[in-house]
């Protein structure tokens, strides 16, 4: 019998659509319970951004028998994005049990990542990978569960892996997953680059012939608005930007949480423009009908982006700022933020954006975010009383086997020590555990703090003796918590952005000393914090007692530098010249 789908495929290839549609339908009616003829409808409804349209034809399909395995992957497909996960997963266990695939294996890890079960993902993505071992993408999505679960083995072979997989062409890679691996910069760049291949960008062009202005229009793109990380840092700085001379917008692409910090972001802004679930041509023809002269992207490729957007090209000159400690990899934006140590201007070649230094240090910092008095006692965070607490409340994912090894050396020279890192995952803090015995250290020396609100999870940092770091993923906002309150950080550093954050923040608050460049110097200068309680209060002290003056908490100052370096980059603009590296004077 001959194939009923082939002339509408041939429709479809032809850009034909809506024709496509007709013939499909036309044929459903001689023969409705087709498999073939409902799996194409659906593809066809679903890729035109009708899911639940989709779904129910789906739905049809994958109850004829026998079931196409492809038609259950595609209602899956549909339902999940329609947010329905547990109808997905039913979807994709239906495709496994008729015939495993790696595409119905990955599909299924992912609503599983998407619940926050990370062990049924795990699972899931090893049984991909090998069923597809040269797939990137099912690759990194193993490499990421793998890190979120601290399940270290064989994890240096699968990035290596990784690595020569994309660099042969390989499916691109979420470049976020990649700046936990040690990868050097111009691998990133690589990555990224691929990455930015799925978002065409439109050529930059204004609208307008560009002219000087007293007021230039800001827009901040961001899905992260809300009781955030990148929020919490940059509040101050949206409430400190001299609104006569800027009219600071915000597109807001993520969650309306309803929080407090929700609330105060939206009265920082001159206009706060809910965006969330819109298709980037709505959030994009928003930006350009305000007439954004500068946006400024805080998000990157971290959860929520919108690189979309940004290749739309709605404004004439487009920024990576703060949230994203790395290149775009793209033309779609002009200018990445940095400062002369988080990224050095011999570092340009790595970065697809013209590197903008502000004087001291790039990061915002809101000075109104708690600064607890009272600390709580060690008996209630679960702590010994008299021992010496090395904490890192970094996400357990940025801990490589390689720190994990320096800080167990530590613990094992240092009898009065314990560890105390962030809870997130049992089987991560189980097998940290594992880890540590494996190494002759009582896993009973590695303490886990639940998450708290804010204000509490600040206080604790009063309790803890010294942060330690992690690299190549430094403690970013983290760190900025621990310096607020005032505890000492110890980082070490080396060759990508990411892994130089920590450095510029210590730098910032006059402490410099605490940013090491070897592994073997980050473990001596922590064990010689150790072991003299005197020099810690000191540096205690020191950035109590200095906190109303350190740059690093200078948000005024950070505003009207970020605000010099905006008038630098439409000056360039509006004289013709293209954009281009330059610091902003101190």
């Amino acid at each position: 019998m001959p194939d009923p789908t082939l002339p509408i495929q041939s429709l479809l290839r032809a850009g034909r659509v809506a024709e496509a549609e007709a013939a499909c339908r036309q044929a459903l009616k001689s023969d409705p319970k087709s498999p073939r003829l409902l799996l194409l409808l659906g593809q066809i409804l679903f890729h035109t951004g009708r899911p639940a349209d989709a779904a129910r034809i789906l739905d049809k399909a994958a109850s004829c028998r026998p079931v196409p395995v492809e038609a259950a992957i595609m209602l899956g497909v549909a339902q999940e994005a329609l947010g329905k996960l547990d109808k997905a997963e039913k979807a994709y266990r239906l495709a496994i049990g008729l015939r495993p695939t790696a595409q119905a294996c990955f599909n299924l890890g992912n609503v599983f990542r998407r619940q926050g079960r990370d062990g049924d993902a795990l699972a899931c993505y090893r049984q991909a990978h090998d069923l597809a071992p040269g797939d990137t993408r099912i690759l990194g999505a193993l490499i990421a569960r793998k890190q979120a679960l601290c399940d270290w083995e064989g994890l240096e072979a699968l990035s290596a892996r990784l690595l020569a997989g994309l660099d042969a062409g390989g499916a691109p890679v979420d470049p976020f997953r990649l700046l936990s691996l040690d990868f050097p910069e111009d691998a990133l760049q690589r990555c990224a680059r691929r990455w930015a291949g799925q978002f065409p960008a439109r050529p930059a062009a204004a609208a307008v012939p560009p002219r000087p202005k007293e007021r230039l229009t800001i827009g901040y793109l961001s899905a992260d608005f809300r009781n955030h990380a990148v929020a919490h840092l940059a509040a101050e700085l949206f409430e400190r930007h001299d609104h006569t001379r800027f009219r600071i917008l915000a597109y807001s692409v993520g969650p309306d949480d309803g929080s407090a910090m929700r609330r105060r972001l939206m009265a920082a802004f001159d206009a706060f423009h809910d965006m969330e679930d819109r298709p980037a041509s709505v959030v994009a023809g928003r930006i350009a009908a305000d007439g954004v002269d500068i946006l400024v992207d805080l998000t990157g490729y971290t959860r929520g982006g919108r690189p979309d957007v940004l290749a739309a090209r709605p404004a004439p000159i487009q920024v990576n700022y703060l949230g994203y400690p790395g290149t775009l990899g793209a033309g779609f934006a002009d200018y990445i933020v940095a400062d002369p140590i988080s990224l050095p201007m011999n570092r340009q070649p790595f970065y697809d954006e013209r590197i903008v230094h502000l004087p001291v240090c790039y990061q915002a910092n809101d000075r109104k975010r708690p600064l607890p008095s009272q600390a709580p006692s060690r008996a209630e965070c679960g702590l010994p009383g008299d021992a010496v607490v090395l904490a890192c409340f970094n996400a357990v994912h940025k801990i490589t086997p390689a720190v994990f090894a320096v800080w167990l050396d530590l613990l094992r020279a240092e009898d009065g020590t314990v560890l105390w890192l962030l809870a997130d995952d049992p089987a991560a803090e189980r097998a940290l555990r594992a880890a540590a015995e494996g190494r002759g250290v009582c896993g009973g020396r590695l303490v886990f703090a639940p998450k708290v609100p804010i204000a509490d999870h600040l206080a604790r940092y009063r309790v803890a003796d010294l942060f330690l770091d992690t690299v190549p993923y430094n403690a970013h906002t983290t760190a900025s918590d621990a310096l607020w309150v005032g505890c000492p950080v110890v980082t070490v550093t080396q060759g990508t952005f990411a892994s130089r954050v920590a450095a510029s923040l210590l730098n910032a608050v006059g402490l410099p000393g605490l940013a090491c460049r070897t592994f073997d110097d980050y473990a001596a200068r922590a064990r010689a914090l150790i072991r003299d309680p005197g020099e810690r209060k000191r540096l205690r002290a020191h950035l109590e007692d200095g906190r109303a003056s350190a740059p690093l908490f200078d948000t005024p100052r950070l505003a009207r530098d970020l605000e010099r370096a905006f008038a630098t980059m439409w000056d360039r603009h509006v004289a013709g010249l293209p954009p281009a590296s330059f610091a902003v004077e101190g």
